[in-house]
């Protein structure tokens, strides 16, 4: 047996200790905190702003999604509205607001916790753009929390497309969120996402790390 493959025998056996460990302990997910965003359709995009308007982009994001430049103004009942709402790109074909549950008071909306895409029997809303305005019967939601991971990540873990976990947040407010949603892609990144409520709660911010504890 030659010194190359002493190093790859010793490689391996040292990655499979530390996936046994990493699954007693716990999977390490790094965390994003998504603040409050709007997803349009290009129908949306130029009722918004202007025949023919394209998103332009300001941060490219997982998945081939964007941060654009624009943003807009977003509008509950009584007229209570919060401005300066960013756009993620590319257009999707169903608009869709997501807030935080204290947006959704200070909006005076009852927006449902659902996975995104699930928008049947969600909250109305408005959004106002600079060249127009748009009203939804139906597209406010606030997130359910879920975890991305690629298909690698997943196999690592344990997990699949669509499972609910427990993960627990090791720090001083010593939070577990339960109700996770697993979504695997090969475009994802691994990436836990909450909302700002639920950061601010448990003293999370954004890259720190949480782990997986219970399927």
């Amino acid at each position: 047996m030659d010194q190359s493959q002493v190093e790859q025998i010793t490689r391996m056996v040292f990655e499979a200790i530390s996936q046994s460990e990493e699954k007693e302990n716990g999977f390490l997910v790094p965390v994003g905190v998504s603040a409050r965003h709007v997803h349009l359709t290009q129908e949306h995009v130029e009722a918004l702003f202007g025949k023919g308007y394209q998103l332009t982009k300001k941060k490219d994001l997982m998945g081939g999604q964007f941060a654009s430049n624009e943003q807009v103004t977003i509008v509950g009942l009584k007229l209570r509205a919060i401005e300066n709402v960013r756009i993620l790109g590319p257009v999707r074909s169903r608009t869709q607001v997501e807030i935080s549950a204290t947006d959704a008071r200070t909006l005076g909306i009852k927006a449902p916790i659902r996975e995104s895409g699930h928008l049947d029997g969600s909250a109305p809303i408005a959004i106002v753009g600079p060249k127009g305005a748009i009203y939804l019967k139906e597209g406010a939601i606030i997130a359910m929390r879920h975890i991305h991971m690629t298909p690698s990540d997943a196999q690592a873990a344990g997990l699949k497309n669509g499972d609910i976990v427990s993960v627990r947040a090791d720090n001083e407010r010593g939070t577990i969120f339960n109700h996770v949603v697993i979504r695997v892609d090969p475009k994802f990144t691994l990436e836990m996402h909450i909302d700002t409520d639920e950061a601010n709660a448990a003293g999370i911010k954004q890259g720190d790390t949480v782990r997986i504890v219970k399927q």
